[in-house]
This record gives structure tokens, sequence and C-alpha cells, in this order.
């Protein structure tokens, strides 16, 4: 089969499309056809080796030391099951699927992946595989960080920064159901998109400094990594919580009280919930753009800008 292959940390021209050998599925797996991935910022990062602030030292030992013991990167996919495990009883071949096989495991840039039936749902017939491609990486976390651990409800309003991403993206959307007023973080250029998607305020970093605006917040998202514990929290209303989805180790190390840091569980249910959301129109995917796998460096690329909105696809 074919598949984007990371042998050394480097820019988006070390990966490289080649063969490789299908994987087998083990007794509790599922062997998928990939239609779709996402080329998001935690694949860049690992093929980069550019970690947050701190966490270099940790992240080599556990993900290779001159590159990733796992050279096919991707995280988040959909596409159709191919063949089961002989312990797996809830799919069968033809079933149409998607989900995230975990940071430490991936292998989605490829036209066939193993994945633990677990962390498999079924998609919606409709939500195409774009859709439920783009939606996991971002909207996994936007729900963990603003349902679960901030409790988001009716009269609270949210900061998101950097909310046109993948993650802010589905922040704005997730916020506004769950009944907050949202104030949306975002260039110029953005601005009607993040408006569209629900929010009821613009902040244009491109001509605002966040020191300097005077409102404060309920819950403060950071999406981006621009925000400190100290910077953030100066953002806070009485009560509030700040929640730093790319800190940095020291600030991770730090998180307590009013500060929420760290990753986000990768839960079939949350999936489930999500694709639910999307399929009856009330969570919008958004979609930078979707390349072919012989342009993943492309995609790398458009990634490294910092400049996509939403996210960015493969398909294979």
């Amino acid at each position: 089969m074919r598949a984007a292959v990371v042998d050394r940390y480097g820019p988006p021209e070390a990966v490289v499309v080649r063969e490789v050998p299908r994987p087998v599925p083990g007794a509790d797996e599922v062997l998928v056809r990939v239609a779709v991935a996402a080329v998001d910022s935690g694949d860049a990062r690992i093929r980069a080796a550019r970690f947050p602030a701190g966490f270099a030292p940790l992240a080599r030992p556990a993900l290779g030391l001159r590159g990733p013991r796992r050279s096919v990167l991707g995280n988040a996919f959909s596409g159709t099951v191919a063949a089961v495990g002989a312990g797996v009883g809830d799919f069968s071949p033809g079933d149409e699927v998607c989900g995230m096989p975990g940071a430490t495991r991936m292998g989605a840039h490829a036209e066939y992946l193993t994945v633990p039936a677990a962390r498999l749902a079924r998609k919606p017939a409709q939500v195409s595989h774009e859709q439920a491609a783009g939606l996991l990486f971002g909207a996994t976390a936007a729900l963990w960080f603003l349902r679960d651990r901030t409790r988001v409800h009716p009269g609270q309003s949210v900061l998101v920064n950097g909310a046109s991403g993948a993650v802010g993206t589905s922040a704005v959307q997730l916020a506004k159901l769950l009944g907050a007023t949202v104030t949306g973080v975002t260039s110029t250029r953005n601005a009607a998109l993040v408006t569209g998607l629900g929010a009821d305020r613009i902040i244009d970093h491109t001509r605002t400094d966040l020191a300097t605006i005077t409102d404060r917040f309920d819950v403060v998202l950071d999406a981006v990594g621009t925000l400190t514990r100290a910077s953030g929290r100066r953002l806070l209303a009485d009560g509030g919580v700040l929640v730093l989805a790319a800190p940095s180790l020291w600030d991770t190390v730090l998180a307590r009280g009013d500060v929420v840091a760290g990753s986000a569980p990768e839960r079939a249910e949350d999936f489930e919930h999500l694709l639910g959301l999307v399929a009856r129109g009330e969570l919008t995917v958004v979609i930078d753009e979707v390349l072919d796998l012989d342009q993943i460096a492309t995609a790398h690329r458009r990634v490294d800008s910092g400049h996509k909105v939403g996210s960015v696809l493969v398909q294979m």
C-alpha cells in the first residue's frame, strides 16, 4: 500500500510517499481502508520535532531520537472497514467509520491502517468522509475543554483565542451550543468566517493586543499557544477558568485551580456525539483544503504557515 513516511525529523519535504506493507489487524482491531485523513498541528510538530516549550527533552526519547518511531503519521481519519480481527463483533467489512488511533500509534496517512475497535465510530450517511476526518482532531479537544473540564453553561462569556483553527472553529460553535456568549480572536481575513460560526464579537489580533483589552471572561480558551498562565489569567473574570490547549511544559506542570492544561482524551462516545451534531446541521466542519496523498508535503507546509482555516485534509 502507499503511505506518507517520515524517516527523519525535518521540513515538509521530509515526508515521502512510498510503498509499505499493508498492516494486519489483531484480535481486537479493525483494518480500515482510509478515504480521507487530517494533517494537523500534532502531525506537523512531530514531523519537525517542534514541540511546545520544554517538551523536547521528553518528546524525543518517547517518539524517537532522530525520527519518529511511528514513521507514518496521521491521527484522524475516515474510511471503510476492510477486515476485522477475530474478537471484533461491532464492525463488519463495508461499514463506514472514522476515528483516532492515538498519538502514540498514528498511521492514518496511508491507504490502510489498523485501529482498536474501541477507537472507532460509525460515520453517519449524512456526514461525508471529509467532514468526519476534519472534525475529530479539533472538535474532540474543544468538547473536552468546554463541556467536561470547564462546564460552560448558559449566561457565561467565553473567549476563544485562535478562533479560525481546527480547535477554534469547533470551540466557537460548541460554546454557543452550550449557551455562552462568545468572543473570537482571529485575523481580519477570518473575521467573517468566525462571526458566521456564531461568535458574538471579534477581536482582531492584527490590530488589538489582548494585553490591552479590559473585558474579562468566564472561560478563556487558548487554542494556539500564545497565552501563558500569567497573560491568560489577566483576562479572567472572578471565578473564571483559563484553558491552555497548547501549553509549555512549565505551564502544564503548574496548571491547577483556575488553569486547565494538557491534551484531551479521544473517546468513541465523543466522536459519536460530535458526528450527530454535524449530521443534524448543528455543527459545521471548516475545511481549509483537500489534497491528494502525493501532495502531503504541501499539506504540511500549509499547517506550518500558521494561516490554515479549520482542517487540512489528504485523500487517498
